[in-house]
């Protein structure tokens, strides 16, 4: 009995599990819908999410809206007097839309379309 062809069947059965390629030709579909859902889970449109934060500043609760709703998507442009001390004022590219947090009560404050660096006082207090 050779061993030759066993070896190298086993071998070639090992590469092609370790990498998962034939998975993927399978249904290709498959890994590219749960890529889809991964990317946004509450099913909502961007104009809604931001709808709903407009709704909520001020409410507690609305932070954890912002986090959930952008994460990784807002850059922070300025910081200035308001809310409970300093608000951060974080700016969401894709979206175009500037919004005011303030982190002692973990609070939306304000939500303007456009890159705002400052909101005038009586929006931020």
């Amino acid at each position: 009995m050779k061993l030759a062809p066993i070896l190298a069947s086993i071998t070639i059965v090992g590469l092609v599990t370790v990498t998962g390629y034939p998975l993927k030709n399978l249904n290709p579909s498959l890994f590219e819908a749960s890529a889809q859902e991964m990317k946004d889970a509450t099913g909502l449109s961007s104009q809604q999410k931001i709808d709903m934060l407009i709704k909520n500043k001020g409410q507690f609760g609305s932070g954890d809206q912002l986090r959930r709703f952008f994460f990784g998507d807002l850059e922070p442009i300025a910081v200035q007097p308001g809310g409970a001390g300093m608000v951060v004022n974080l700016y969401n590219k894709a979206n175009d839309v500037t919004i005011a947090y303030c982190a002692t009560y973990d609070v939306v404050v304000a939500v303007r379309k456009g890159r705002i660096n400052a909101f005038m006082a009586s929006e931020v207090k």
